[in-house]
């Protein structure tokens, strides 16, 4: 189920697994080129995704959302930066950095967060409301902050969530 997308661009580079909801006001990118750059993107969403209101999806190389994982509203999911190198150019007019981003299944994206390019989170991991992540996360974990960090880490041994 897709309900009234604010955007969805070159759906042809979108895979959409069953069973997939997505709420009002999805703005879903494949980029395919930018400022004389050309892409392939790859956007991939599961099985069993759910993604709530007013989020952003935008993939120039891979974005990958693992199944059964639930995006709450006002996310931003983006494997693309602007590159601000060269001095007197607007940043609109300079190339993209891309950097695969991969979510793993059963996490849980909190309010606010913030994906940003070369980001994977391993399997069932929650990552707090307003989050800004960057960089690569175990499996299992809690990730909260700007930057991001974790705080939590489930213990097979013990079969519980520990401060870390």
């Amino acid at each position: 189920m897709i309900r009234s997308p604010l955007l969805i661009t070159n759906p042809k580079y979108i895979r959409i697994g069953d069973n997939v909801q997505v709420r009002d006001g999805l703005r879903m990118e494949a980029q395919t080129g930018w400022s004389g750059q050309e892409f392939t993107p790859d956007l991939v969403i599961g099985d069993n995704v759910s993604i709530e209101q007013h989020g952003t999806i935008s993939c120039a190389n891979k974005v990958v959302i693992g199944r059964n994982t639930v995006i709450s509203y006002d996310v931003t999911i983006t494997d693309n930066d602007h590159t601000y190198e060269k001095i007197g150019v607007s940043v609109m007019l300079q190339p993209l950095s891309v950097k695969k981003v991969i979510i793993g299944e059963n996490c849980f994206i909190g309010t606010g967060a913030k994906i940003l390019a070369g980001t994977v989170v391993g399997k069932q991991c929650i990552v707090g409301s307003n989050s800004v992540v960057r960089g690569e996360f175990p499996d299992y974990c809690v990730i909260v902050g700007s930057p991001a960090r974790v705080i939590k880490r489930y213990n097979t041994q013990s079969e519980c969530w520990e401060r870390v």
